[in-house]
């Protein structure tokens, strides 16, 4: 087991949430606390689930907890109305114990409608915060990126779009360790007459904030070969982007597996390659780099994908101990104090 800091990062995590729940949330979450010692899971869920789950595992019982929560937000609810009316709910009591300081982070593969409107409503977003985004790594030919926003706001405006830039430096540069992350707006061309009416807008922005490097418009072709650190761009957008590449990799996989696997030489050759390809391929695996952080609330919401399997838990409770030990939530803070103040 690794020796953590002293300081326990206690993570709330929703075992009702996402495709494959109850059985790969308890799993992600025993293989966390039986790699770290610094790390207290809170199981939010039906007691007798979770019981019955833990019971498969010998793991370090002072490092889980249950907590009872009775209801289930489906997917397909319409998300104002369950958080609303499902106070009993795995989510909104998960979200409670970060709103209470009990939790320092919730993290669910559940509704992502739910998460969202329960990370603003229940966690609270920071003073100055106008929208808070969703923001997954990435994979790159040059390690990853960050995509914000992915899917919180389809509406955002050009000053939300700054404070995305500047929210997701602080995160490349204190979680990740990037000094001076790229960043960059997601545009049809290079060009800064490009685009449409909001990149148009926001360019000249982030041109001219002086707290992040800003680099230009980025186009999509560039995205995967890791031409910026911080990927800009409203939440439409960055789904699609997200979408395509999930898809186009996995589909990829399929198609060169099929291709190897065609005639007797290829599978000759592909006895060969495998080894180095499979090492290949395993860095365009998302679900290594964790969940996406709903970033600028008054705690940590991390989103995980719905088909989430427990490394991608495991790898989202890791998470939330960096955000904790490099205080995100007080660099945000700081940086949207000083924004406002020099626009003032």
């Amino acid at each position: 087991m690794q020796q953590g800091s002293h300081e326990m990062t206690k993570v709330a995590l929703d075992v009702m949430g996402g495709d494959h729940a109850p059985v790969e949330p308890v799993k992600g979450a025993i293989d966390a606390v039986s790699a770290r010692d610094d790390i207290k899971v809170f199981l939010v869920g039906q007691q007798d689930v979770i019981k019955k789950e833990l019971a498969k595992y010998s793991y370090p019982k002072e490092q889980i907890e249950i907590v009872h929560a009775e209801e289930v937000i489906e997917t397909a609810e319409p998300p104002v109305h369950a958080i609303r009316k499902k106070k009993q709910s795995s989510i909104v009591i998960g979200m409670d114990l970060v709103s209470k300081k009990e939790a320092d982070a919730f993290v669910s593969a559940g509704s992502s409608g739910a998460i969202l409107v329960g990370g603003q409503v229940i966690v609270g977003r920071i003073k100055g915060v106008g929208r808070p985004p969703l923001a997954p790594l990435i994979p790159t030919e040059k390690g990853v990126s960050l995509l914000i926003d992915c899917g919180a706001n389809v509406d955002a405006r050009a000053v939300h779009l700054l404070q995305f830039a500047n929210m997701g430096s602080i995160y490349m540069e204190n979680v990740l360790g990037i000094k001076k992350p790229r960043v960059a707006i997601v545009n049809i061309g290079a060009e800064e007459e490009k685009g449409n009416a909001l990149v148009k807008e926001t360019f000249p922005l982030l041109k001219e904030c002086p707290d992040i490097h800003f680099v230009g418009g980025i186009e999509a072709r560039e995205i995967p070969r890791g031409e910026a650190d911080v990927i800009v761009c409203e939440a439409f957008v960055g789904n699609v982007i997200l979408k395509l590449y999930e898809g186009l990799s996995a589909t990829l996989i399929d198609v060169i597996k099929k291709g190897m696997m065609s005639t007797l030489r290829s599978k000759i050759g592909a006895a060969l390659a495998l080894p180095s390809l499979k090492s290949t391929l395993k860095a365009f695996d998302s679900s290594q780099y964790g969940g996406a952080p709903l970033l600028g609330l008054n705690g940590l919401v991390v989103k995980t994908h719905g088909s989430s399997t427990a490394k991608e838990i495991t790898n989202s409770i890791f998470q939330c101990i960096t955000f904790r030990e490099q205080d995100i939530n007080g660099k945000i803070k700081e940086n949207i104090t000083s924004s406002s103040k020099e626009q003032k």
